[in-house]
């Protein structure tokens, strides 16, 4: 583990492989996760590319109270942004998965002279009425359920807390199958829970598809559900290079589940 000093924080990433003579991919975790989330596909990735893997403020390895005002997309999105200029490596892939796809697609907003490739594993967020037709405002059902979540965490029930959040996004019955060790990240990051909450996330638009220049695959798991399909194929159909590819037999922790497959359709696209 290395860290770089931005915008005040001390940022810790993974260094795997080499450049190859191409720029490195860096990978944005989502909810929940940290940069231990792509150890399932760093040895196919790093075969032909140099992995720069952060973990984002407020995450493992740092242990957060979900005390002050410092957890937000935006000091996420800038957090990125100031660590890819510190890297000083030229413009880079950048991939990101749930919320952490949301973060990359901002940066993709605000600074796209710093990426040359852009790969979104079902961001996550909502869409507002250029994008849903069935758009009617207020707090998403998603957020209330995640509320409830951080409410039983900040309360001392992690365990309970996490089990509304992992239910909520599998399907009910989902956090006693999972294995110990994904347990237990997820342990370790439960009190950002409580600072997501309060991100006042922006929902995606029509124009912010249409602001994305830069070549973008959208990675979607076949037999996810919810609401992270329907976000993901109505901005691919306005990002103006977007592809999209779908993992078979996978839910939303694609890369767990099928690394190999994952990571033949980043490379294949990072290749083209």
């Amino acid at each position: 583990m290395q860290s770089l000093h931005v915008n005040g924080y001390d940022m810790p990433y993974l260094d795997v492989g080499e450049d190859r003579g191409r720029p490195p991919l860096v990978c944005v975790h989502g909810s929940l996760s940290d940069f231990r989330i792509w150890g399932c596909v760093l040895g196919p990735m790093t075969q032909r590319h140099r992995v720069i893997a952060v973990s984002l403020r407020h995450f493992f390895p740092e242990q957060w109270d979900g005390l002050g005002d410092t957890y937000s997309i935006a000091q996420h999105v800038d957090d990125v942004i100031a660590f890819i200029e510190k890297l000083d490596l030229g413009p880079v892939d950048l991939m990101g998965h749930s919320r952490g796809g949301h973060i990359c697609f901002r940066v993709a907003q605000a600074r796209p002279d710093l990426l040359r490739r852009l790969i979104l594993a079902e961001p996550g967020g909502e869409l507002d009425a250029s994008l849903d037709p069935d758009y009617v405002g207020g707090p998403s059902p998603l957020l209330a359920r995640f509320t409830a979540s951080a409410e039983k965490i900040a309360a001392g029930d992690v365990d309970g807390g996490l089990a509304v959040f992992v239910d909520t996004l599998e399907g009910a019955g989902t956090w006693p199958r999972l294995p110990a060790m994904v347990k237990q990240n997820l342990r370790d990051n439960a009190y950002t829970l409580i600072g997501q909450v309060r991100d006042n996330r922006p929902p995606f638009s029509k124009a912010d598809a249409e602001s994305i220049k830069m070549p973008t695959l959208f990675i979607l798991g076949a037999r996810t559900k919810g609401l992270l399909p329907k976000v993901l194929h109505a901005l691919a159909a306005h990002v103006p290079y977007s592809k999209t590819a779908i993992i078979p037999n996978a839910t939303h922790p694609m890369f767990e589940q099928a690394p190999q497959k994952y990571s033949e359709v980043v490379l294949d696209f990072l290749a083209g």
